[in-house]
């Protein structure tokens, strides 16, 4: 029984205008199911769920896939779902009903067309026609490109993945997200689903640049989202970036939202996107730069930018449990400021996770190294045992001290403020080497300076004390970030309950 038997009221609907899916489904345990990629299973797949065939129009050409939905995400209602004219999908609930094929409709004028007419007068209308028809399409291509470049949208035209969908149902991106993440395994979204998403991402202008590519503002069903382009050469990096953002229970509001990996090849070139959500602050770097912050705003900044570390950081045990990451390229750059002056921690290219239960450590086979300038002394002096997960966290617990002398230089207290500079800025060349580092912050042991003029603050005075126990010269007797988090979340309270 495919979808289009059904007439619930209550379907919910994702990408497009699609058919609901019923609230109750016949699931017989152990359905099985075609699968076009489980070859180690002779094809096959089994589920509680349904059976599922899908149809997507990728540059050009008609895609077919084939698996099977699991129970978590055929409640989700996500997958059951059809877009027009770019994707047709069918649900089904008896053994290998999915052994269909799946066309994208015709256009509703060829479709009135075609069945009624001779094949020799088919024969000469499309040798009159082709002409014109190409003359029409390259126009319409210049048209349609001139739109998407400007960022406009044709007279009249249709956006049939968001119509009737997320906008209709009063659905954001982010309840999306949240109600596929919540549902099923806590991971992301489903890759379908991804590919769906940033297949439909109107590039809108470019946001930043960077060693691995570039970062773009687009549009989908009328939300900002952010674009990482990798250059191909960089596969890696996406890969494993796109990894450790599906990592399970990693979401957190202090860590930037992964929405979608995509891989986009045209036969001559490749492109490999990263998809987030868009914060129009930027970096804290750029926040930084553009103004000074409060006391309140220092407080802010800092506990947010804790929190996200201590999350990264946190083994969550039990089967839906978390391993406990750590970042290795933390610096006022990988952080965004969200719209609620609050941080959250991006760029996981080079994050390791911890394995408990066998003790291991993943470690990316990536030739990237951490910024030097944000190195801790023990990675300068190649000294750290990389065979302690430990290490790892304590040398982020020095990046994070020197991210917070950047942040309480530009507080504002009593209408005195210093202009924002990076750490060591008096001390290194701009772009510093190995050597350089090494030199200041190892054998001369230096450190940024603290001015006076913060003991006369209570929350300057304790961001000071904290970040001469995060860039400590012994990793073991740094702080670790729950730590930090607690000391300074007592900022927070208000003064008539301290006593």
């Amino acid at each position: 029984v495919g979808l289009g038997a059904t007439n619930s009221s209550q379907g919910k609907l994702l990408l497009g205008v699609a058919r609901p899916v019923p609230t109750a489904v016949p699931c017989s345990p152990g359905l099985q199911c075609v699968c076009q990629l489980c070859e180690h299973t002779n094809f096959t797949c089994h589920t509680e769920g349904a059976c599922w065939a899908s149809v997507m129009l990728t540059d050009g050409r008609q895609e077919v896939v084939k698996s099977c939905v699991s129970l978590p995400e055929l409640n989700a209602q996500v997958f059951c779902h059809s877009s027009k004219n770019v994707t047709r999908t069918e649900c089904c609930y008896t053994d290998f009903c999915n052994n269909i094929t799946l066309r994208l409709p015709l256009g509703p004028e060829a479709a009135g067309r075609s069945g009624r007419r001779p094949a020799v007068a088919v024969a000469l209308a499309v040798a009159v026609a082709v002409p014109a028809v190409a003359l029409v399409a390259v126009l319409a291509a210049c048209a349609a490109r001139g739109w998407r470049c400007r960022g406009d949208k044709p007279p009249n035209a249709e956006e049939p993945l968001c119509e009737g969908a997320l906008v209709g149902s009063g659905k954001t991106l982010r309840d999306l997200i949240y109600d596929m993440t919540t549902s099923g395994s806590g991971s992301g979204l489903p890759l379908l689903v991804q590919r769906t998403i940033a297949r439909t991402i109107v590039l809108q202008e470019i946001v930043g640049k960077g060693r691995f590519g570039e970062v773009w503002r687009g549009k989908w069903c009328g939300e900002d989202v952010a674009v990482k382009i990798f250059s191909s050469r960089d596969e890696r990096s996406w890969f494993r970036e796109a990894e450790i953002y599906q990592t399970v229970m990693l979401r957190h509001e202090n860590i930037l939202g992964f929405i979608a990996a995509d891989n986009k090849d045209n036969g001559t070139w490749t492109q490999l996107w990263l998809v987030s959500e868009y914060h129009e602050q930027g970096s804290l770097f750029d926040y930084l730069n553009r103004g000074t912050v409060t006391v309140e705003g220092m407080v802010r900044l800092a506990l947010s930018v804790a929190s996200g570390l201590a999350h990264l950081h946190m083994e969550i045990v039990g089967t839906q449990g978390k391993p406990a990451i750590a970042h290795r390229d933390l610096k006022s750059k990988n952080i965004l400021v969200k719209r609620n002056e609050t941080c959250a921690i991006a760029d996981l290219g080079l994050a390791v996770k911890h394995d408990s239960v066998l003790n291991t450590i993943d470690i990316p086979q990536n030739p990237r190294v951490g910024t030097r300038r944000y190195m801790a002394p023990e990675i300068l002096e190649d000294a750290m045992n990389t065979n302690i997960f430990e290490s790892f966290k304590r040398a982020d617990i020095y990046s994070l001290g020197l991210v917070y002398w950047e942040i309480a230089r530009r507080c504002s207290v009593g209408g005195i403020t210093e202009e924002y500079q990076l750490p060591y800025y008096d001390l290194v060349p701009s772009d510093p080497s190995i050597e350089d580092m090494r030199r200041v912050v190892c054998e001369q042991k230096l450190r940024p300076s603290i001015p006076n003029q913060w003991q006369s603050c209570e929350a300057l005075r304790v961001l000071g004390r904290l970040m001469r126990e995060c860039w400590r010269a012994s990793g073991a007797a740094r702080l670790t970030a729950l730590r930090v988090k607690k000391t300074i979340s007592q900022l927070c309270v208000p003064e008539d309950s301290k006593a």
